[in-house]
């Protein structure tokens, strides 16, 4: 590929996963808006689970993209967050699965090409991720001085990460069932 090839591959991958996610991040608030434990922690966290299929399929432009996406949520959106605070919270919603998924290739449970992906190794995606992002944002919270840091919330935050993360993964297995059903019907 050429570079600019390469450039706008990258550039519509990153778009594409910031539009992605904002748009689970709202849906989620609305389908699951009144399971909102704090501020900011969830016991069905939707985006969770949109967050490692897109760094799964995209990495790095997927964890840019999610980055991008998270911090304009956390400043433009509802929140009253600093800027610094903001850019923390994006990094680590876009980054956060990017380490997993280096965690799980490096540690060969999985390949880098996901060709070797099955129930089970997705399972250990999904737990691994859970643990590094809610680890990571409890830990920013703590740091930034916010209510929403705390050993409890730490709990709740894995938990919707997990819940939420095997619901995407379980209709996004589903969309894709139906698709090979339609188009052994063609």
């Amino acid at each position: 590929m050429k570079r600019n090839q390469i450039t706008a591959h990258f550039s519509g991958e990153l778009i594409l996963s910031a539009v992605v996610y904002i748009a689970f991040f709202y849906f989620n608030d609305w389908v699951t808006g009144y399971l909102e434990y704090s501020k900011g922690v969830n016991w069905v966290y939707l985006p969770a689970g949109m967050r490692l299929f897109l760094v799964l399929i995209f990495a790095l432009p997927g964890a840019f993209g999610i980055a991008i996406a998270s911090f304009l949520i956390s400043y433009c959106g509802g929140y009253s967050y600093g800027l610094i605070t903001c850019i923390g919270i994006g990094f680590i919603s876009g980054f956060a699965p990017y380490f997993a998924r280096m965690v799980v290739v490096s540690n060969d449970i999985l390949m880098s090409d996901l060709n070797n992906l099955n129930l089970y190794k997705l399972l250990a995606c999904i737990l691994i991720f859970a643990l590094i992002s809610s680890g990571l944002h409890q830990c920013w919270f703590i740091f930034r001085d916010l209510n929403s840091g705390s050993l409890d919330n730490w709990f709740v935050m894995f938990v919707g990460d997990v819940v939420g993360s095997i619901l995407v993964v379980a209709l996004i297995k589903q969309g894709v069932d139906v698709y090979r059903s339609y188009q052994s019907k063609t």
